[in-house]
């Protein structure tokens, strides 16, 4: 199983998310520190879910990191994060 859908079924089962997009964008950084030959070291994650509503950017990202942190510990090299609470519930 891929790195990016690992990370995505993490993150399904934390925060049953409206949506989760995990992409892989390691070719734009090949040839840079952390870059792999194959990819999968670096990413962008867009998720929107209940659990980020009333939450500072940070602590959003803070919990996604904390998911992902045996990812982040070792294939993964770089996160992008993009988080948000469903519109209506304070965030």
């Amino acid at each position: 199983m891929s790195v990016a859908k690992q990370m995505e079924e993490k993150l399904i089962r934390a925060f049953s998310p409206c949506t989760v997009e995990v992409l892989d964008q390691s070719a734009r950084h090949a040839g840079h520190a952390g870059s792999r030959p194959g990819g999968e070291t670096h990413f962008h994650v867009t998720i929107e879910a209940q659990a980020f509503a009333g939450k500072s950017r940070v602590m959003c990202h803070r919990m996604v990191n904390e998911v992902l942190a045996d990812d982040l510990n070792g294939p993964v090299h770089a996160l992008a994060l993009s988080t948000s609470a469903p519109a209506g519930t304070g965030k």
